[in-house]
């Protein structure tokens, strides 16, 4: 799907690097824009028009400790008690070095208006920590969410993840990766598996080792890797979800500007070719002439919600996935 949007301002995200130019980083969603001057509210004269659901905010849950270091979420979902719920994981971008899981509040309170529950966890950083760590946190947090499904209406088998630049890569690699990638990892809570069902991508690499990589992101996927790609081969090809990606896998939506220039659009694509060759359904949009991240980004969290509310649904259990809008 290409989409073009005459105008818009390609966004560089999140973090900024001291040690590069403010456009360094695999980084997080767009800050919102400056709120228009309140109006009066006006009474609702369409009575067929639902009501938004009140919704219980939780946050800094303790869901895994690693070492001495515990890793918490935040949690939002519709008021109340009822039927399970279909659940996303909405995780923070920032090169893999930066970003933290409170920027997502607002995605989180987005998701929980269309009825999921909304978690955005919290991961260990670049240089503290290396990759499999951060795979191995956000893998933690889909046990946790799995352990404690009934306490917080959670259907363990109808769970997605949306994530940003980075956080988009590690969406994915809970997409595209089982027990026998060998990516789970210790941390407790153990006991569940780490599948999940849906992912949503927004602009997160997929390839490591791509020769196209630019400049100015290769001093962060060798700081994720722990050394220059040149010498860790084995773990690029092990973090990168086009390598990764076999049948049955998670159904995945990126989204993807042409003038990215952190993470470019054959990213994207190879992705896409990847899915391809094992059957994996899903698509790709790409934004005509967009960065790393585009005016407006909130408008496709309704887009992102309607697929994951389809792929999440509870007509998906036990029967053929039906084909993406």
């Amino acid at each position: 799907m290409l989409n073009h949007r005459p105008g818009m301002t390609a966004l560089v995200l999140g973090l900024v690097l001291s040690a590069y130019a403010s456009t360094i980083g695999l980084a997080q969603e767009p800050p919102k824009a400056d709120p228009k001057p309140a109006e009066a509210k006006k009474p609702d004269s369409d009575p067929k028009k639902p009501s938004m659901p009140d919704l219980k905010r939780e946050y800094d849950l303790v869901y895994t400790k690693a070492g001495t270091t515990e890793l918490k979420l935040d949690l939002v979902r519709p008021a109340g008690d009822g039927e399970p719920l279909a659940t996303v994981i909405v995780i923070h971008g920032g090169g893999w070095q930066g970003g933290n899981k409170e920027s997502n509040r607002r995605f989180l309170d987005m998701l929980a208006q269309r009825g999921f529950v909304a978690v955005s966890p919290q991961y260990r950083l670049v240089p503290k920590a290396t990759f499999p760590a951060q795979v191995h946190d956000v893998k933690a947090s889909v046990r946790w969410l799995k352990a404690n499904a009934a306490k917080y209406r959670i259907a363990p088998d109808r769970i997605g993840a949306m994530g940003f630049s980075a956080g988009g890569h590690l969406a994915l690699m809970l997409g595209v990766t089982d027990e026998k990638d060998g990516l789970e990892g210790d941390l407790p809570p153990q006991g569940q598996n780490s599948k999940i069902q849906a992912v949503v991508n927004y602009f997160g690499p997929t390839d490591l080792d791509a020769d196209d990589l630019p400049a100015l992101s290769r001093p962060l996927v060798d700081a994720f890797l722990g050394g220059p790609v040149k010498d860790k081969k084995k773990e690029a090809s092990q973090a990168s979800p086009v390598d990764l990606i076999s049948e049955k896998d998670a159904v995945i939506l990126t989204f993807q500007g042409t003038k990215d220039p952190l993470v470019p659009h054959t990213q994207a694509t190879k992705l896409a070719d990847a899915m391809t060759s094992k059957n994996v359904k899903g698509r790709v949009s790409l934004y005509i002439g967009d960065g790393h991240g585009w005016e407006g980004i909130e408008k496709t969290i309704v887009e992102a919600a309607d697929f994951l509310e389809l792929n999440l649904s509870k007509k998906q259990e036990g029967g053929r996935r039906r084909r993406n809008p």
